[in-house]
This record gives C-alpha cells, sequence and structure tokens, in this order.
C-alpha cells in the first residue's frame, strides 16, 4: 500500500505546467520582497538607533534634553547663516529642525512633563506643555513663509527668542528640581525617555 502511494502520480502537475513554474517565482518574488521588507525594518530601526544614541548615551533624562536643546539651536545657528537665496538649504534645516523639535517634545510631553504634574508641579507642567504648541506654531508659519525673503530670518530670530527663554527657565529651574525630586527614579525615568524618543527618532 505504501508503495502505491509513492508510486500516484494522479495529484501531480507535470513538468511543464505553466502553474508550477508561475507557483515558483511567486514564491521567489514574495521571498525578495520580504527580504526587502525586513532589510527596510532593519535599515529603519538602525537608523532610528543613530538618531537617538545622542541622548540615549547621555545617560540621565536631564542631560540627554540639554543635549537635544544644544542641538536645535546649533540648527538655528545654521540657519541664520544662510542667505535669501539659499532657499533649499533654509528648507532642508527648517525639515531637520522639525524633526527634532517635534521628537524632543513628544519626550517632554510623556514622559517629564507628566513625572512634573505626579511630583507636584501641575503649573509649569501646563506652562511648558503650552509654550510647545507655540513651537508648533512657528514651525507652521516658517513652512508656509516665501523663505528667500527678509522677513524668513525675523520669524526664525523671534521663534529662538522664544524657545531660549523657554530652554533656559526648564534647564535652570524646573529640570533641575525635577531631578532631586526624583532621586533613585531618574533611570526609570531616562530609560522611559529614551523609549519615547525612539519612536519619533
Amino acid at each position: 500500500m505504501a508503495t502505491k502511494a509513492s508510486h500516484d502520480t494522479s495529484n501531480r502537475r507535470p513538468a511543464n505546467d505553466q502553474w508550477g513554474k508561475f507557483g515558483g517565482t511567486t514564491g521567489i518574488v514574495l521571498g525578495a520582497a520580504a527580504a526587502g521588507v525586513v532589510a527596510g525594518v532593519v535599515a529603519n530601526l538602525g537608523r532610528k538607533a543613530v538618531v537617538q544614541a545622542p541622548s540615549a548615551l547621555a545617560g540621565d533624562w536631564f542631560e540627554a534634553l540639554k543635549a537635544e536643546h544644544k542641538a536645535a539651536l546649533g540648527l538655528f545657528d545654521a540657519i541664520q547663516a544662510t542667505k535669501d537665496e539659499q532657499t533649499l538649504r533654509r528648507s532642508i534645516l527648517l525639515t531637520q529642525l522639525k524633526h527634532a523639535l517635534g521628537k524632543h517634545a513628544f519626550t517632554e510631553e510623556n514622559v517629564i512633563y507628566p513625572e512634573l504634574r505626579d511630583h507636584g508641579d501641575k503649573t509649569d507642567a501646563d506652562e511648558l506643555n503650552k509654550e510647545h504648541g507655540y513651537v508648533k506654531q512657528y514651525l507652521y508659519d516658517l513652512e508656509k513663509m516665501d523663505n528667500s525673503s527678509p522677513e524668513f530670518l525675523k520669524k526664525v530670530a523671534a521663534f529662538r527668542a522664544d524657545l531660549e527663554d523657554h530652554i533656559r527657565d526648564e534647564e535652570t529651574r524646573i529640570f533641575p528640581q525635577l531631578h532631586a525630586k526624583l532621586g533613585d527614579k531618574n533611570k526609570a525615568v531616562t530609560a522611559a525617555a529614551n523609549k519615547e524618543g525612539f519612536k519619533l527618532a
């Protein structure tokens, strides 16, 4: 009986059957597509790791946020050093600034400001969160503007001045107090901040 079953060819396709060839080709195509997807995911994770690395390597959420503030101000320096005719450079730098500030705000709004509220500083948390709304407004306005106009750099300068006030308040008054209150919990907050930052890196 086993011998008969092994020689039964009634369910086999002929060697020249076009569907068999198509099925083999489909398998190759699907395999290549899957490999491409995996490679894309790995490349994206690698890119995210590189973007988040400076913050993660800071080793502490407060130091990481200070480093991100410094990086954002460096992008302002680069934008403010452009000439009116350098429209493409301005567009690229503005996109980089928008990404850097978006990632930074996401971390603060999802980890740091809730910690502020949990530790009795709802007023500052709410005010800082509100100021993030104005950051987004500045970015929106700048993207709509003709970036070859002299008004563009005036708007950038006003944006920077407001952002520096926000940063100064965080770095000199609000975050040092929170860091002191958190004590041993700073490690857990750092891990949570890195996790959130990685999502938008």
